[in-house]
C-alpha cells in the first residue's frame, strides 16, 4: 500500500512513557492494516528521535532537522500527551508544514489543555461543569470546604489532590503549580455522582458519533495511581438508563462541536442527581488497546486496528479546507 504515516510519541512532560506506550501501540495496529509507518520520539530533552537515532544534538537543530523530514511524510498520528503536544503544538507544526494531522487541531487543542477555558467554553455550549477558580501556586485561599485540587495544563491526573484538610491546601497548590505549564491552579469543589466518560470519533466523511458510555469505579480519587496500578474497574457499556445515555452522548457530541474537535476526543463527565456536569475534555487521549476510548469504541464494535485505520483516514491539515486527495486515498487504505 502505497503513503506513509509517521507516529510520535515521547514528549517533554511527565506523560513522557504514557505517550510511548500509546505510539507504540498505534504504530503496531497501523501496520496491522498494511501501513507504511515510520516511529519518531520526542526525548524528555527535547531531541527529535527517528528509529531510534537523534536528530541534531540541540532541540532547535532536531526540530529543523524533523520538519524537513516531515515533506516525505503523507500523515502524522501525533500520540504526544500533555503540554508541547496534545496542547496544539504539534498541530501547529503540521499546519505550517502543509502535512495531514490525525486529531483536532491547534484551537481545540490549546482550550482542551486549559481545564478553566475549557469549563467556560463547555457553560457557553449549555452543559453544567464542576464549579472552581484559578489560583498561582503562591496564592493563599479561603478553606471552607473539601475541595480538588489540579494543574490547569496536564494530564493523566498527574498533581491532582483531594484536600479535606485547610494545612494540606498551600502544599497541594504548589505541587500542582509546579506541574502547570502556566503554574496555574484549579480548585474545585467536590462534586458527587458518577464518573462517566464517553468517546466521540469524527469518520472521515465528517459525520461523528458518541461510543457507549464508559463508568469509573474507583475507591477516591481517580487520580495518577488509581489509573496505572490497575485498581481502578470500568464499566462499558456503563448501566445507565436510556435517558442518562442519551443526554451523556448529547452533551459529548455538543462539546465536541463546541470544542471543534477533530479525530477522536473523550468528554469526561459527573451524572448527579441534578444532571450531567461536564468535568474535562481530552483532546489526545491514551490510544493503547486497553485505554479507556478504544474500550468504548470495541462496545460498539469497532475493534482497536479499525479505529486507528478510521482516525488516519480523517486526518487533515489543521486550518486548512478539505481540498486534494482524502489521507484516506493516500496512506491507501480504500
Amino acid at each position: 500500500m502505497s503513503g506513509r504515516v509517521v507516529v510520535i510519541g515521547g514528549g517533554q512532560n511527565v506523560e513522557h512513557e504514557v505517550s510511548v506506550a500509546s505510539a507504540t501501540a498505534v504504530s503496531t495496529a497501523l501496520r496491522h492494516s498494511g501501513v507504511e509507518v515510520e516511529r519518531w520520539d520526542v526525548g524528555t530533552d527535547g531531541l527529535w528521535w527517528i528509529g531510534g537515532d537523534p536528530l541534531g544534538v540541540t532541540p532547535a537543530q532536531s526540530l529543523a532537522a524533523a520538519v524537513m523530514q516531515l515533506r516525505a511524510t503523507d500523515v502524522v498520528f501525533p500520540c504526544v500527551h500533555g503540554p508541547l503536544g496534545e496542547d496544539g503544538v504539534l498541530a501547529a507544526l503540521c499546519a505550517l508544514a502543509q502535512v495531514r494531522v490525525v486529531g483536532s487541531g491547534v484551537a481545540a487543542g490549546a482550550v482542551g489543555k486549559d481545564k478553566q477555558w475549557s469549563k467556560v467554553m463547555a457553560r457557553d455550549a449549555g452543559v453544567q461543569v464542576t464549579p472552581g477558580f484559578v489560583v498561582s501556586g503562591a496564592d493563599a485561599v479561603a478553606f471552607e470546604r473539601e475541595v480538588v485540587v489540579k494543574p490547569v495544563s496536564s494530564g493523566s491526573s498527574h498533581g491532582v489532590s483531594l484536600v479535606a484538610d485547610a494545612a494540606e491546601l498551600a502544599g497541594a497548590i504548589r505541587r500542582a503549580g509546579e506541574l502547570s505549564s502556566d503554574g496555574g491552579v484549579l480548585v474545585e469543589h467536590v462534586v458527587h455522582g458518577r464518573e462517566i466518560d464517553v468517546a466521540v470519533l469524527r469518520e472521515a466523511d465528517g459525520t461523528r458519533w458518541a461510543a457507549p458510555p464508559l463508568e469509573i469505579h474507583a475507591s477516591g480519587l481517580f487520580d495518577t495511581a488509581t489509573k496505572y496500578n490497575g485498581s481502578a474497574r470500568f464499566t462499558v457499556p456503563a448501566a445507565l438508563e436510556p435517558a442518562e445515555t442519551q443526554a451523556l452522548s448529547q452533551a459529548a457530541l455538543d462539546l465536541f462541536d463546541a470544542f471543534g474537535c477533530r479525530g477522536v476526543a473523550r468528554m469526561d463527565f459527573f451524572l448527579t442527581d441534578h444532571g450531567v456536569v461536564f468535568n474535562e475534555v481530552n483532546t489526545m487521549p491514551g490510544m493503547t488497546a486497553a485505554s479507556q476510548v478504544p474500550r468504548m469504541f470495541r462496545a460498539a464494535g469497532v475493534e482497536y486496528d479499525e479505529l486507528v485505520r478510521r482516525l488516519v483516514a480523517g486526518a487533515a491539515i489543521p486550518g486548512h479546507s478539505a481540498t486534494g486527495p482524502s489521507a484516506q486515498a493516500a496512506v491507501g487504505l480504500q
